[in-house]
């Protein structure tokens, strides 16, 4: 058998550079030798994994939601999901207050415990920006992760009304937002909007599989997409869980 013809110096050299390049692009870009990232926005736009998504993560419950077309949004109005910012939780405060007293900071209020007066959004989700909130000349919006409009379209005109009113009320599927992005968004789903923030963007899609996953809402293909691919490049975040009851107590009613 012939001996191995053995590395020059010059030879070495050109191996140890070419060694100490490929090291640096993978440091710099995240990635390991075996291929993936640990973690991150969403935001590569790569193809989903070819590894099963571990169970308990957002990726995984993905792959669980009903796939379906939209139904027509013949018959929706707000008043499908009861009165708004109804207080579902009987605390003695509206639903918006509750949301604003949990996402904003410094929060002032008008009556000592319940309704906020000001306070500040000091990163807004879909923006990254700080936003001060000021009762009546607002510029912060309680935006519906799952827009209702979105879910009467995916499930929700066959519920009973009382569960259409948990869901406009469930803190899980509720965030204090920017309120010019809120209204960019409109109904959009994962397929149509996503935050500008990209640093969000995992935390996004999350909560909204997990909401229409907790209430039994379908998706169409391409809003599956989408979550999957945001989803894939944050493969280990754990769907998010709590919220409220998803039927309202028996006092409140929508029509």
């Amino acid at each position: 058998m012939p001996r191995a013809t053995p590395l020059t110096s010059t030879r070495r050299r050109g191996v140890a550079v070419a060694t100490a390049g490929l090291a640096a692009l993978l440091a710099l870009t995240g990635c390991t030798p075996g291929g993936g990232k640990g973690g991150g926005t969403g935001e590569d736009g790569g193809a989903a994994s070819s590894v099963p998504a571990a169970g308990g993560t957002a990726l995984h419950a993905v792959g669980t939601l009903t796939v379906k077309g939209r139904a027509p949004k013949t018959g929706y109005t707000r008043a499908r999901f009861g009165t708004a910012w109804a207080d579902t939780d009987g605390n003695h405060c509206g639903t918006r207050d509750d949301i604003l007293k949990r996402d904003l900071t410094e929060v002032r209020f008008t009556d000592g415990h319940c309704k906020v007066a000001s306070g500040t959004l000091k990163k807004d989700p879909y923006t990254g920006l700080a936003v001060q909130y000021e009762r009546g000349r607002s510029k912060v919006d309680i935006d519906h992760l799952v827009a209702l409009s979105d879910a009467w379209q995916k499930g929700a005109q066959q519920w009973p009304g009382r569960k259409r009113v948990a869901l406009a009320n469930d803190p899980l599927n509720l965030i204090a937002a920017d309120s010019s992005a809120n209204r960019q968004k409109g109904d959009g789903d994962a397929a149509t909007w996503l935050p500008a923030n990209k640093a969000y963007r995992c935390d996004y899609v999350a909560h909204q599989v997990a909401v229409k996953k907790k209430y039994g809402l379908w998706v169409t293909q391409a809003e599956k997409d989408a979550m999957t691919q945001v989803l894939s490049g944050c493969p280990k975040l754990k769907l998010p869980a709590g919220g409220g009851p998803t039927e309202a107590p028996e006092r409140f009613t929508a029509k």
